[in-house]
């Protein structure tokens, strides 16, 4: 049986954060997409949660634009222990989740919940409703979901694992008649290899 954590977990202890294939030096298009959503930054309204966020620099772009009550939750603990390690005294503030999603349950509810790259690795239809039960529990109504997964005509692996590809009808199928589509985008990730992967960016409200 595979064993996703200790997948993970590999990919982080060989390999520095700056060499994997999804690395950002300036994570753009979340950014943007966050703040179309206009969640209240001090996080009075439940604040954000970045799934699969890991080594990712969003957390530290969002802590430097005064954005507050913010959780990070990966399945490698390698993963967060790099963004913890970079953050210093910052690390303190911020609620570090060592899970995986399929397993998640909410210690509270987000105002938004951001994925990118997360959901297309799931690939099993079991895996795909435990990650919608984990969002739906975490979700305040009303609030906003931003998913990004590799396009159709994108990637079709990535870490020697296979995913899904997605544009924005499939998500909404996947999803259900809860949420609804505000807005969607696309955007060529360039790897550190010098590969071009074609994302699609999708932002949701839960109904």
């Amino acid at each position: 049986m595979f064993d996703r954590a200790a997948h993970w977990q590999q990919v982080y202890e060989t390999k520095s954060p700056l060499e994997v294939s999804w690395y950002q030096q300036e994570p753009r298009l979340s950014l943007e997409l966050i703040e179309h959503a206009r969640i209240d930054p001090v996080g009075g309204d439940g604040g954000i949660i970045d799934v699969g966020g890991g080594a990712s620099l969003l957390v530290d772009r969002l802590c430097a634009l005064g954005y507050r009550q913010l959780a990070v939750l990966d399945i490698s603990a390698s993963a967060l222990a790099w963004a913890r390690e970079r953050l210093g005294e910052q690390a303190a503030a911020i609620d570090w989740i060592n899970c995986d999603i399929t397993r998640f349950v909410p210690p509270r509810r987000y105002a938004l919940w951001h994925d990118r790259a997360v959901f297309h690795f799931l690939t099993e239809a079991a895996d795909r409703a435990a990650y919608r039960a984990a969002l739906e529990q975490a979700l305040v109504p009303g609030g906003q979901l931003i998913i990004g997964a590799f396009a159709i005509g994108g990637p079709l692996q990535c870490s020697g694992l296979d995913i899904v590809q997605y544009d924005a009808a499939k998500l909404q199928q996947e999803l259900g008649d809860g949420f609804e589509l505000l807005e969607q985008t696309s955007e060529q990730h360039r790897t550190p290899a010098g590969k071009d992967q074609a994302f699609n960016f999708c932002r949701f409200r839960r109904l």
